[in-house]
């Protein structure tokens, strides 16, 4: 079909972040993959440019009071954007982390599963809001349909292995010979000489949960109260803070939650958690597998009694097999959305949109294939296809070949990154990309070779008995110094084995063992990389000294502060109800620092010239001493286009977790514990990382990576293989060895790396 000038979104004069004044049409109703290194302005082009420019124009359609209450985005620097669609960006950002968000509800499915049990439930319970943990007619009374009540931690409370003549309490005012220690060590029910763990289980709830009753003890008649309502009533009564500081630590730590008794953690009143489908209720269905829920709907929509509400069956049975076909089928309904990675969180996300009434509308991905095993990945390309055949207009930020090769169009950005990049240098099909003279042409049918040159390992973690979340006991030797990679479909228990067994020290190791992940970095809004690396001090203190001043001067948290924004290089308004705005500083205009410290200069720049400075160009400024030092593990893991004084909350998942690593390299040599480190990686990229890798080894350090990346098993030194499926379907260890010996194992991950060996 011949397209004509409104069949393409057109960009002219894009300048956002990296981008340097281009211009580009984009097809719509395709499926659009954009390419290029880490930093080179993907992002910068697809959500920055035209996500963002569509929004705006959305919000400007509400009325103004509408508007007062939204974020104000300000309008792209471009010249201009025509033909624009309204834009759906389904990003990689953590779902919330309220309590009462799971896939179920953030799926929709439970409102269908609501349907089936309020009309095929027995005993009849009412309309499908009787099943609702949100509404008042389903929720539990005790526990408001959260779940969980506010309970106290025993552990802390009492030590059971001691008596109470040996100072079993705890607690703050409960030490041996105390008052409040004497109503329970004199107490006639109970032996002060017996350790607490040989109590029975009567003078057990005696001491510990004991509602408020007479007593006659030290010679007087009393009240007796057990351990846990007292110390709740002392400590974590709201209206009586403690006074004293290791009394309101104590009670800071002391707080917890626990399942709620009453409906044993299923948010549900008794009538809505007791009628039964097919003699199962609506709690377990939610809490099974999906990958087990949808073969028991189908057959139920089959019966007899499904036919009574088939139609509502046919579309959760659509539903739940979206979801397994993007790979999450080992999660259940009833699991909290704030448990989600990034990468679970888009999926979910992006079955809400695939039974969309919706067309020509353009949806917006970002590397939808982060933590999916290459067996996932052509499922999850054949669901970004199914959206464009519905009339949509599919724009994708992606590294992986897979996805690459079944492209429609194909824009390359680069040629390299952060202001070496942000200029168009391909656009067109996957036959001219692999023809073109690019970084992404190169490398699209270029396959690592499996290493012929492997270490020995010089140790073992024994890992023995593993049981944490679907680890079936596993019995495993993880291999040290050696790069070891765990693989495995998602939900196979990799992380499981790793950041259950060793990361967190339970096999007795913690002291060495350095996890690297990708979580958020603490900080304020002023952190950037120059702040969280240490970088900026030593920077400082060459300012001060080359100037003759103070080196508080050349802090923006400090005297050199520009005192109109304090620092910041913008001025928040707050808007009370409405959202806050944000708006450049019209003193510093965004330099954050007064007149006076701009006028000191370091090799001929400012001190906010060098933080604007991308980390490769501040390595080519700093040759020398400790800012060489981290400057240069900076641009080891492939942070070279990062500016120093970019905000850390711009950073990506990938990006948080390069950074720990760089900051990790300097320490004396230990275990090495990353999560998917290729995560957001161009596969030019990737080999850098790999080299870092190997350097860490080479140094005397054991490496451990969680990955799904088939180059990065290529050059392993061993593997260990987790499956043969996800949820319960994995658990167990299918392989552990050599990466050839993998390719020939017949395990899932083997037969894709045997193909990927063989192209």
């Amino acid at each position: 079909m011949t397209l004509d000038e409104h069949d393409f979104i057109r960009v002219r004069g894009a300048r956002v972040n990296n981008l340097r004044d281009i211009d580009v049409d984009i097809p719509k109703r395709r499926l659009s993959v954009f390419t290029g290194l880490s930093g080179s302005g993907k992002s910068s082009l697809v959500f920055g440019t035209i996500a963002a420019e569509s929004q705006r124009l959305i919000n400007e359609t509400y009325p103004a009071f509408v508007q007062s209450f939204m974020a104000s985005p300000a309008r792209p620097d471009v010249d201009t954007l025509e033909n624009l669609s309204a834009a759906i960006v389904v990003d990689q950002e953590r779902m919330g982390a309220n309590s009462r968000s799971t896939v179920g509800t953030a799926t929709d499915v439970n409102n269908l599963m609501r349907l089936v049990w309020s009309r095929l439930g027995t005993p009849e319970v009412g309309a499908s809001f009787f099943f609702s943990f949100n509404t008042p007619q389903g929720m539990c009374p005790t526990c408001e349909g959260n779940g969980r009540v506010s309970a106290v931690d025993e552990s802390l409370v009492v030590d059971r292995n001691l008596s109470l003549a040996d100072g079993a309490i705890l607690a703050p005012g409960f030490g041996v010979g105390t008052w409040y220690w004497k109503g329970y060590a004199e107490n006639p029910l109970l032996d002060a000489a017996v350790p607490l763990k040989d109590l029975s289980d009567e003078q057990w709830q005696f001491l510990m949960y004991q509602e408020p009753t007479k007593v006659k003890a030290l010679g007087m008649n009393m009240t007796y109260e057990g351990l846990i309502p007292r110390v709740r009533r002392m400590f974590l009564n709201p209206e009586k803070t403690p006074g004293q500081k290791h009394t309101r630590e104590y009670a800071e730590r002391i707080g917890t939650f626990a399942a709620c008794p009453d409906c044993g953690g299923t948010r549900l009143n008794e009538a809505a958690r007791s009628a039964t489908v097919d003699g199962v209720t609506l709690p377990e269905a939610l809490s099974w597998q999906i990958s087990d829920l949808r073969p028991w709907v189908e057959t139920l929509r089959d019966t007899p009694d499904g036919a009574r509400a088939r139609p509502v069956l046919t579309a959760l049975d659509d539903l739940l097999g979206s979801l397994v076909e993007v790979g999450l089928g080992y999660l259940s309904l009833d699991r909290e959305s704030g448990t989600l990675s990034g990468g679970e969180a888009q999926r979910v996300k992006m079955v809400r949109h695939l039974g969309s009434a919706l067309s020509d509308v353009t949806y917006v991905f970002d590397e939808p294939t982060v933590g999916l095993h290459p067996h996932d990945i052509d499922r999850m390309t054949d669901l970004l296809l199914r959206l464009r055949d519905k009339g949509n207009t599919v724009l994708v930020v992606e590294h992986k070949p897979q996805v690459i090769e079944r492209a429609d169009h194909i824009v390359d950005i680069g040629p390299s990154a952060g202001t070496g990049g942000g200029l168009i240098t391909y656009e067109g099909d996957v036959a001219g990309l692999r023809t073109s003279d690019t970084v992404t042409g190169h490398h699209l049918d270029t396959r690592a070779k499996l290493r012929s040159d492997l270490r020995t390992p010089t140790a073992a973690l024994e890992i023995r008995g593993a049981t944490t979340h679907n680890l079936r006991g596993v019995d495993v030797d993880v291999p040290l110094g050696v790069l070891t990679v765990i693989t495995g479909v998602a939900g196979s228990g990799k992380s499981s084995l790793i950041h259950g067994s060793v990361a967190d020290g339970t096999m007795g190791r913690a002291g060495d063992v350095r996890v690297v992940d990708q979580s958020a970095i603490r900080g304020s809004i002023r952190s950037n990389p120059a702040t969280y690396t240490g970088l900026l001090d030593p920077i400082r203190t060459a300012f001060a000294k080359a100037n003759g001043v103070k080196p508080a001067l050349f802090s923006a948290n400090s005297e050199g502060a520009c005192p109109n924004c304090k620092g910041l290089g913008v001025v928040y308004t707050d808007l009370g109800m409405m959202a806050g705005i944000a708006n450049t500083c019209e003193v510093c205009e965004g330099r954050r620092f007064t007149d006076e410290v701009l006028a000191y200069r370091l090799h001929g720049l400012t001190i906010a010239e060098v933080l604007a400075l991308p980390i490769a160009d501040a390595a080519a400024v700093f040759t020398g001493g400790v800012p060489a030092k981290i400057l240069g593990r900076l641009t080891a893991v492939g942070l070279g286009y990062l500016r120093l004084g970019q905000p850390l909350s711009t950073l990506s998942g990938g990006e948080r977790q390069r950074m720990k690593l760089a900051i990790r390299m300097g320490e004396d040599a230990g275990i090495y514990v990353l999560d998917e480190p290729t995560t957001g990686l161009h596969m030019a990229d990737i080999e850098a990382m790999l080299a870092m890798l190997h350097r860490l080894v080479d140094e005397g350090n054991s490496v451990i990576v969680i990955e799904h990346s088939l180059a990065v098993m290529t050059q392993a030194d061993r593997i260990i293989d987790l499956g043969p499926g996800a949820g319960h379907d994995g658990g167990l260890v299918v392989y552990e060895g050599t990466p050839a010996g993998l390719a020939a194992s017949g395990t899932l991950t083997g037969r894709h790396l045997a193909a990927y060996l063989a192209r």
